[in-house]
C-alpha cells in the first residue's frame, strides 16, 4: 500500500470507530480482545530503520507522546543475549516518579498463560491429563453443555477457549471481587457458561475457561491457585514482587493507570487468573525467557519442551486437526508479522495494556506494558519492536506447493458464527462478513473491517499463508452448521449475497428513514398546533410512526450516557440497566402496534403519502424488532 493510501486507511478507520473508540478501548480491549490491535494493521507510516536500542527508545517515547501514554515498560531478549529492560515515562505524574525497570504494570490477560503452564506441569507430573472430562474433575462448578453426552468439555477446551461458552457477561465485568475466592468468582454468575455448540469445534475468546482450569489446580494440589503458582513459578522465575493482588509491594512500586489524563481505581477482576498478574519489566523479561530458552530457567529445567510445544499448538478443533497453523492454542495465539510467525498472548485492564510476543524457532522474545488503554500505542511499538527484533533474521523458508487438484469452490459470501459475546453478535453479523473470490488456486479474501488476507490452495481443502506457508484457512465440516471455513480463529459460514445485501439494505434504511422521521416530528408538530394536520388517525399514525424512532433516539443517549463507566452503568442494577431493559421492550411493543394500527386504519381519510411513509417505516422497525429479539436484546437484562 503506497504511503498516501496507508495514511488514508488509517483515518477512515479512526473515523469509522470515532464512536465506539472509547467502549473498545475499556471493554473488547480491555478485556483482552486480542484481534481489534489488528484493524489498524499495516495502517501507520513506515518507520524508520532502527539499528540500536537507542533508536528504539527514542521511537517508543515518541510514540508514548503522541498517544499521551505516561509509562511503558519493556523487556526485550536477544538469542544473543543483549537483552534490554526497562521503564520509561511517569509511573506516577502527581508524584513526579519516573518508570523504571522495577516499576509494576498489570499484564491483564497474559496471566492466562501461568494458568496454562500449572495444567501442563501438573499433566507432566501424571495428576491430571488435557484429555480429562471436566466435570468428571470439578462436578461443583457449574455450567451447561447440551452436547455432554458426545462431547463433554475437556480441559484442554477451557484453555483453548474451545467450550462453546460466552464470554463473561457484563454483570460479571462490572464486580470489583476484591477478597473474593476462585471458587467464589465461578459461583457468582455462572449463567455465561453455556455451550453454544459442540465443544472442541469453535474458539471463542472466553475469561471463565481458564478460571476453571485455575479451579482444577486447586481441586487436584489442594492448595490455592496463586500460592501453587508463587511456589511452582514466580519463585523460580526470580518473579519476586510479581502479585495477583494489590498487594503492598504493587501500591509501591505500582504504575497507576491512567485515563484521559486521570488516574483510575485498582480493578479486582472477578476471574483473577485469567488477568490479574501485576509484574515489572525485569520479572517479565525472566518469564520470556522461559519461552525463547524452551523451559529453561538457568540451569533448571522448569518445563519440558513438549509442553511449550503443546502449548503452541492449536490442537482441540477439527480445524487444527486439519492442519490449521494459525489459532489459538493453550493459551497461546500466532500473530503474523511479514514471513514472521510470533507466538503471543495480548493482555489488557481497563486503560493497561500488554503484549507478550515471542519467536521460539529464534530465541528472540519482548513484553511490553503501557499506561494506556491506547491501541494505537499498541500496535505502533509492537511494529517498532519487532521490525528492530527481525531485521537481522533469516527469512523462514516458505517454500508453497500449489494442489495439482482444484480447490473446492468456497467462493462466495461468508458470516461469522463464532461471537465471543452473544449480546453483540447482531453487531458482528452485519460488519462480521466477509467475501472470497479466487484466480489459479489462489484465494482473496476481503471483509468490511479488514484488508484483503491471500491465500493458497495446497489441497482441496487445505490453504496456506503466501507469506509464511503455513496452513491459514481449511474448511471443515461442522456438526452443527456444516461446510464451515476455519481462518485462524474466526469461523465462516456461506451465505447467500441476497442475505448479505438485503439485510445490509434493510438496516441502512431503516435508520434513514428513523432520522428522517424524527425530522418530519417537529414538522408535525409544528404543522398540528398551526391547524394544518387535522386530528384522528391522520394524527395517530404519524404519533405510532414517530414514537419507536424516539424510543431508539433515547437508547442511544442512554448506552453514549453510560459509556464514561460502562461496567457499572450496564452492569449493575441501575437506572441505566433499568432502562436498557425498558426501552428495549416498548421498542417492541410500540413496533409491532404501530403496523396493526397501520394495518387497520388502511381505509381511514389519512394522507396517502404519509399512510405508505408510515407502512414502510413500521414494516422496517417491525422488522428490526424481530431481529433484535433473535439476538436477545429486547427485554435483555445486564445485571444479575
Amino acid at each position: 500500500m503506497e504511503e498516501p493510501f496507508k495514511k488514508a486507511y488509517l483515518q477512515l478507520t479512526k473515523a469509522l470507530l470515532v464512536l465506539p473508540h472509547k467502549y473498545i478501548d475499556r471493554y473488547w480491549v480491555g478485556l483482552a480482545v486480542s484481534i481489534w490491535p489488528f484493524i489498524f494493521a499495516q495502517g501507520q507510516d513506515n518507520q524508520a530503520s532502527i539499528n540500536t536500542i537507542a533508536e528504539l527508545t527514542s521511537a517508543i517515547e515518541q510514540v508514548m507522546r503522541e498517544t499521551q501514554t505516561p509509562a511503558v515498560g519493556v523487556a526485550l531478549i536477544n538469542a544473543d543475549g543483549t537483552d534490554w529492560v526497562a521503564g520509561l515515562g511517569q509511573a506516577d505524574i502527581e508524584n513526579d516518579v519516573a518508570a523504571d525497570e522495577q516499576t509494576m504494570f498489570r499484564i491483564g490477560s497474559v496471566s492466562k498463560m501461568f494458568v496454562s503452564l500449572a495444567i501442563l506441569k501438573l499433566q507432566e507430573q501424571g495428576l491430571v491429563s488435557l484429555k480429562d472430562t471436566v466435570k468428571n474433575i470439578v462436578p461443583e462448578v457449574s455450567f451447561e453443555n447440551p452436547y455432554a453426552d458426545t462431547s463433554p468439555i475437556l480441559v484442554e477446551h477451557l484453555l483453548e477457549h474451545t467450550t462453546g461458552w460466552n464470554d463473561l457477561h457484563i454483570a460479571e465485568f462490572a464486580l470489583n471481587a476484591e477478597g473474593m475466592t476462585l471458587k467464589a468468582g465461578l459461583e457468582y454468575h455462572p449463567n455465561s457458561r453455556v455451550s453454544r455448540w459442540v465443544p472442541g469445534t469453535r474458539m471463542a475468546y472466553c475469561n471463565s475457561g481458564p478460571a476453571v482450569a485455575a479451579y482444577i489446580v486447586e481441586k487436584v494440589t489442594g492448595q490455592g491457585y496463586e500460592s501453587y503458582i508463587q511456589e511452582n513459578f514466580f519463585s523460580p522465575l526470580g518473579m519476586a514482587n510479581a502479585t495477583f493482588y494489590n498487594s503492598e509491594t504493587y501500591q509501591q512500586l505500582g504504575a497507576k493507570l491512567y485515563a484521559d489524563g486521570q488516574p483510575q481505581e485498582y480493578w479486582h477482576i472477578i476471574m483473577r487468573p485469567s488477568g490479574a498478574i501485576n509484574a515489572s519489566p525485569k520479572e517479565m523479561a525472566n518469564f520470556v525467557r522461559l519461552f525463547t530458552h524452551r523451559g529453561r530457567v538457568d540451569t533448571l529445567q522448569l518445563m519440558n519442551q513438549a509442553s511449550l510445544v503443546r502449548m503452541e499448538t492449536p490442537s482441540s478443533t477439527d480445524a487444527a486437526q486439519a492442519g490449521l497453523a494459525y489459532g489459538h492454542g493453550l493459551s497461546n495465539q500466532s500473530s503474523v508479522f511479514g514471513s514472521f510467525v510470533y507466538r503471543r498472548h495480548l493482555g489488557g485492564v481497563a486503560n493497561g495494556l500488554c503484549d507478550f510476543s515471542y519467536l521460539p524457532e529464534h530465541q528472540v522474545g519482548y513484553a511490553f506494558m503501557t499506561t494506556s488503554g491506547s491501541l494505537e500505542a499498541l500496535e505502533r511499538i509492537t511494529e517498532l519492536i519487532r521490525s528492530f527484533q527481525t531485521k537481522d533474521l533469516p527469512q523462514p523458508d516458505r517454500q508453497i506447493r500449489k494442489s495439482s487438484t482444484n480447490a473446492a469452490d468456497i467462493e462466495g459470501y461468508y458470516i461469522p458464527i463464532n461471537p465471543r459475546f452473544d449480546l453483540f453478535y447482531l453487531v458482528d453479523r452485519l460488519v462480521g462478513v466477509a467475501w472470497i473470490e479466487s484466480e489459479d488456486q489462489t484465494f482473496f479474501k476481503q471483509g468490511l473491517m479488514s484488508e484483503r488476507e491471500d491465500f493458497v490452495a495446497t489441497d482441496e481443502q487445505i490453504f496456506v499463508s503466501p507469506e509464511t506457508g503455513k496452513v491459514s484457512m481449511v474448511l471443515v465440516d461442522d456438526p452443527l452448521a456444516g461446510e464451515v471455513l476455519h481462518i485462524a480463529e474466526q469461523v465462516f459460514k456461506r451465505t447467500s449475497p441476497l442475505v448479505v445485501y438485503g439485510l445490509w439494505i434493510l438496516v441502512v434504511l431503516w435508520i434513514l428513514l428513523t432520522i428522517s422521521s424524527l425530522v418530519l416530528g417537529i414538522v408535525w408538530g409544528i404543522r398540528y398546533w398551526t391547524g394544518h394536520i387535522s386530528g384522528g388517525a391522520n394524527t395517530q399514525i404519524r404519533g405510532w410512526v414517530l414514537l419507536p424512532g424516539l424510543l431508539m433516539a433515547g437508547l442511544i443517549v442512554l448506552v453514549a450516557f453510560g459509556m464514561s463507566d460502562f461496567f457499572q452503568a450496564f452492569g449493575t442494577l441501575g437506572f441505566i440497566s433499568i432502562s436498557l431493559f425498558v426501552i428495549t421492550i416498548s421498542f417492541a411493543l410500540a413496533s409491532v402496534w404501530a403496523v396493526v394500527y397501520a394495518i387497520k386504519n388502511y381505509r381511514k381519510p389519512i394522507n396517502r403519502a404519509v399512510y405508505w411513509y408510515s407502512i414502510s417505516l413500521t414494516s422496517l422497525h417491525f422488522f428490526m424488532t424481530c431481529y433484535f429479539l433473535w439476538h436477545g436484546i429486547i427485554g435483555v437484562t445486564t445485571w444479575t
